[in-house]
């Protein structure tokens, strides 16, 4: 006999209310989006009553969960940056130069004067007096070393030191290359992160291609020029020692200095120590304030690491200038007038109040570690997205309404329990993608389109099957059961296979496949729910209410 127990109808009919009550704020999508945008600027900003009345456009006690659209439905800009690698060689090495002449003058007597020499990028040279202290100066250096903590540069070391004549060179091992590398590409893409949820966007794409390479897609975005905007601001800002001051024509550079331009006076250079004493990374917070004279300005504070350097530099060169370096422009450059415990301090310029908040933000946000070319991009404007959110609407809506025909031509009143069983699949399906925070694309959509096929297979191999019970089974209470039971294994062979697929096609793709992999997935476990239970559910209500004598499936 058929028969379904009490709690497992309960929790059939919960399951697909709460499917479809997850589902429902998208058929009210741009009140709902609405109302969260209010939300999510409440909590920043505070109330406002233009942001309580956006808010109440949508019920609180109602779910608020949307399916994000994706950049080919929404709109938006996309871009392929390659990260160049080779900058931070240059960095590394310009850091270096401090440590190797402080290991290098406790030798003096043995190595002769010591002094940095013109480098191509990626090396330091270093000139003694004295080329027969070259071993001692080549052990001594060789000691700064340090080893590299990735798995495939066990056992090297980060730099090797060479000479030619009396020349020392000190240059990246292959293996710190390599480990460098992949750790800025890593720090890229975190930064390009924080910068675009700083925006507020809704589900950007942001991933690693390759060794060097970073994908980006921004949904909802004006323009590619936008996003490059956002994502291209370095705010790499260092603290470097004053050498000089004076007009472009009177600066002078030796090797371990440089001359960068004042932002605020015009005409106006200085000369300054090409290694800073401590870097925008060594920030652990920034935040807009006001100086002694009610002027906007930017307050900041080191880590532990940065404030001890910090500190111990002003103590050693009280009444001394020291600039306050911004992307290669000094943005101040104050006299020391006494120690600076504690690593905090204000940076002071000609800022506006909204200047002063954006430098904070972009200080915050951290430097990226090395430039970016884009090599291919691309927006895509609302208009299109639109267009292609009405074609999705129009092949899901054929494909659903030639299924829906055709299970009721071909099998009547069970058709009709499949096709509610369809509908409520589909509700439960944009339901779980709302909860999971889901991204729909027009892979997506193919994705749908074919789980709503996938669910009528089911529900025809169970009626199929009970169409040959009825003929030699001993009634159709039996022979619905007899259906049931004997399609489950194709259905589940079938079923499982395609979402070992999808899986597969998860782990190894990228972007708009993972979007089609994501909805195929999900609609399996939702077919095979439906299919399973609420069809059957259906024809056990209907039975126990009619108790057919015959069936004419």
């Amino acid at each position: 006999m058929l028969q379904i127990d009490a709690w497992k109808r309960w929790l059939i009919w919960l399951v697909c209310a709460a499917g479809v009550l997850m589902a429902m704020p998208n058929a009210f999508y741009s009140r709902v989006e609405t109302h969260n945008d209010a939300v999510a600027a409440i909590e920043v900003r505070g109330e406002t009553p233009e942001l309580q009345a956006q808010a109440a456009s949508w019920p609180s006690w109602l779910p608020s969960n949307l399916v994000n659209l994706g950049l080919d439905l929404r709109g938006g800009a996309h871009l392929l940056a390659e990260v160049q690698v080779q900058d931070v060689y240059a960095a590394r090495m310009e850091a270096m130069w401090p440590d190797i002449r402080d290991a290098l003058r406790p030798e003096r007597d043995t190595v002769g004067g010591i002094r940095q020499q013109p480098s191509p990028p990626g090396e330091v040279r270093v000139r003694i007096g004295n080329s027969d202290g070259m071993q001692r100066a080549l052990q001594v250096v060789r000691g700064l070393a340090q080893p590299i903590q990735t798995l495939a540069g066990v056992g090297s070391t980060d730099i090797e030191v060479s000479a030619e004549g009396d020349t020392l060179i000190v240059r990246l091992t292959e293996a710190e290359q390599q480990a460098s590398d992949d750790r800025t590409v890593r720090q890229a893409l975190e930064i390009i992160r924080r910068r675009i949820d700083a925006v507020g966007t809704r589900e950007p794409t942001i991933q690693r291609q390759g060794a060097d390479r970073i994908l980006i897609q921004v949904p909802g975005i004006g323009s590619a020029g936008e996003l490059k905007e956002i994502i291209g601001t370095t705010a790499r800002l260092t603290f470097n020692p004053v050498i000089g001051r004076g007009s472009d024509a009177e600066a002078r550079t030796e090797p371990g200095t440089k001359v960068v331009p004042s932002l605020d006076e015009e005409g106006v250079f200085y000369t300054i120590e090409s290694a800073p004493v401590v870097t925008g990374e060594e920030l652990v917070d920034a935040q807009p304030s006001f100086d002694q004279n009610g002027s906007p300005a930017v307050s900041f504070r080191f880590n532990t690491t940065g404030a001890r350097a910090f500190g111990d530099y002003t103590a050693e060169n009280i009444g001394q200038p020291f600039a306050i370096v911004l992307d290669d422009e000094v943005i101040s450059a104050p006299v020391i007038q006494s120690h600076i415990p504690g690593g905090s301090g204000i940076i002071t310029g000609r800022f506006s109040v909204e200047e002063s908040t954006n430098l904070a933000v972009l200080l915050r946000a951290g430097a990226l570690p090395a430039g970016l070319e884009f090599l291919e991009e691309r927006t895509i404007g609302p208009e299109l997205g639109q267009d292609s959110i009405d074609a999705g609407k129009v092949a899901t809506g054929v494909a659903f309404a030639a299924v829906l025909v055709f299970m009721v031509l071909s099998y009547g009143l069970f058709g009709l329990f499949a096709n509610i069983a369809l509908v409520i699949n589909i509700g439960i399906l944009f339901g779980l993608l709302s909860l999971l925070g889901g991204t729909l694309t027009l892979p997506g959509i193919a994705g749908i389109v074919l789980t709503v096929g996938m669910a009528v297979d089911a529900n025809v191999l169970i009626f199929e099957r009970i169409r040959e019970e009825v003929k030699t089974a001993r009634g159709p209470a039996r022979a619905i059961e007899l259906g049931y039971e004997r399609a489950l294994s194709a259905i589940l062979d079938a079923n499982i296979t395609t979402f070992i697929t999808a899986v597969i096609l998860f782990a190894i793709g990228s972007g708009p496949v993972r979007g089609f992999a994501i909805t195929l997935g999900l609609g399996i476990l939702t077919s095979m729910f439906t299919a399973i239970f609420v069809t059957r559910l259906l024809v056990v209500l209907w039975f126990e209410r009619r108790r057919p004598k015959t069936l004419e499936v």
